[in-house]
């Protein structure tokens, strides 16, 4: 069964077509700069240290961050979003590679046939779901975690809104974003980030640029590996 919009926040429904052709400009250069305060450039060095060639894209975005990272040659990469135009968008601007496409929604259960992951990148997604960071975190990670090595590397960014300095035009955009459904972060704090990767992997790092914390974690604890057979498994009801 693959999830509607309808079953997630209505920030999934603000990615378009037409705003992802304006998409890279206005958040990775614009925003990014000038609210976020965050380089984009910074994002681009967690991708080039971390992705690997069996690596998972959760969020698919415009694809942006995959064309000017992914390893030469025919790595394996699987796109995963619950939006059809943000999948089909950045499927076509990684086309060379054939990703994998999954259309399922990262709140519920899911259904990833093949091999564990290597890599996972879960990237300006976590600010966009609905609830806490405390509770969307804890179930986007256990949601991924079936489907990621025992050694594996997930890694990403999310815009936080307390606990951080802001400026006036972080605090603007972000308050216009989360009144229309975008964003759903007033509360996001680098400590509930924090407590999620440290109770889930063995080695975590987090690192904050202006309102936009950097994070990486590697290596699944015992708890995370209980009952976990070498098949990779498959979504009840799907």
């Amino acid at each position: 069964m693959k999830a509607e919009l309808s079953d997630v926040d209505r920030g999934a429904a603000a990615y378009t077509r037409r705003s992802l052709a304006f998409y890279n400009w206005w958040v990775l250069k614009v925003s990014n700069n000038l609210a976020w305060n965050c380089p984009t450039e910074k994002i681009l060095e967690l991708y080039r240290e971390h992705i690997t060639e069996n690596h998972l894209e959760v969020g698919a975005g415009t694809g942006f961050f995959l064309q000017e990272t992914l390893p030469q040659g025919m790595p394996r990469v699987a796109l995963l979003d619950i939006n059809r135009d943000c999948l089909d968008y950045a499927s076509k601007k990684i086309a060379d590679y054939n990703p994998e496409v999954f259309q399922e929604n990262i709140l519920e259960p899911l259904d990833l046939p093949g091999a564990r992951f290597d890599s996972m990148a879960i990237n300006y997604l976590l600010h966009c779901l609905p609830g806490n960071l405390e509770m969307k975190a804890e179930t986007v990670f256990d949601n991924l975690i079936p489907f990621l090595k025992e050694n594996g590397t997930v890694f990403g960014s999310t815009i936080l809104g307390a606990d951080v300095r802001r400026s006036l035009p972080a605090i603007l955009l972000m308050k216009l974003y989360n009144r229309k459904g975008i964003f759903s972060n007033k509360n996001d704090s680098l400590g509930a980030i924090m407590e999620i990767l440290s109770s889930r992997f063995k080695t975590f790092n987090v690192e904050v640029h202006g309102c936009v914390v950097l994070f990486w974690a590697k290596g699944l604890r015992a708890s995370c590996l209980e009952g976990r057979s070498e098949a990779v498994p498959t979504a009840l009801g799907k």
